[in-house]
């Protein structure tokens, strides 16, 4: 996927949120955008989903324009798993994960056999069989996450977005779902796309890395050539140490005790 000059601005603000983005997402990849607070990341993700229009740039999966597909052909080709999701009614998991074939069945329709066996093989990937009848309501939360991510490959797009997976996950669960995701993507050549806020996680587990900044792109490629103490100092104003662990860098930050 392919972002060239992409800007946003809401209609009665006096500055854009986003000012010409551009960067590749690199096929079969984990790719990871990074960056505080107010820097434009989920903005991003609801124009490259179709929920908010730019006003000026192009989104290319190939030779496909992104942004001139209809929702419906949109959602075959982009898969999105939320940061929040509190559905209306305790359906099971199986359920939800079957909700991703909507957009492969008819208005008036009910899904087949064959739609049935593709979310059975999501669940399967994602190793959730034991949670097949179990309320979704009631599950712990890195299982919601991972019940999210069955539902989006139940999808069988091939652009994966994650807003912020990690955010309401414990240590644990936050390696077991990047984990999961990373084997899918490269197991399946799927284009993931995420945002997070821990350095140290995009280092673990990302193959390409882009940092946002008021808006705008401050630097995209490689982790370890992207995340640096000075690229980190300038984005979040905090000091910070890069040490390296077991073949892994690992940024520390500089805390007066």
């Amino acid at each position: 996927m392919t972002v060239s000059g992409l800007t946003f601005q809401h209609p009665k603000s006096d500055r854009p949120v986003l000012r010409n983005i551009s960067f590749d997402a690199r096929h079969g990849a984990m790719n990871a955008i990074l960056g505080p607070n107010g820097s434009g990341k989920t903005t991003l993700f609801k124009c490259l989903a179709g929920l908010w229009k730019p006003c000026a740039g192009t989104v290319r999966h190939g030779e496909c324009d992104i942004l001139s597909l209809s929702d419906r052909k949109r959602s075959r080709l982009i898969a999105v798993v939320p940061q929040d999701h509190e559905p209306p009614f305790p359906y099971s998991v199986a359920d939800v994960v079957l909700m991703g074939r909507a957009t492969h069945v008819g208005a008036f329709s009910a899904p087949g056999k064959r739609d049935v066996q593709i979310a059975r093989e999501a669940i399967e990937t994602l190793s959730l069989d034991h949670l097949l009848q179990k309320s979704y309501t009631r599950i712990s939360g890195g299982e919601r996450q991972l019940t999210l991510v069955a539902r989006a490959l139940a999808q069988q797009a091939p652009i994966l977005l994650l807003d912020e997976p990690t955010s309401h996950l414990d240590f644990r669960n936050q390696l077991q779902v990047l984990g999961k995701v990373r084997a899918i993507a490269r197991d399946r050549g799927i284009t993931v796309l995420m945002t997070l806020h821990d350095p140290n996680l995009a280092l673990l587990f990302a193959d390409h890395a882009i940092v946002l900044t008021q808006g705008q792109v401050l630097a995209s490629g490689p982790p370890e050539e992207v995340i640096t103490e000075d690229t980190l100092a300038a984005v979040y104003g905090v000091d910070v140490v890069m040490l390296r662990h077991n073949g892994t860098r690992v940024v520390s930050p500089k805390v007066t005790r």
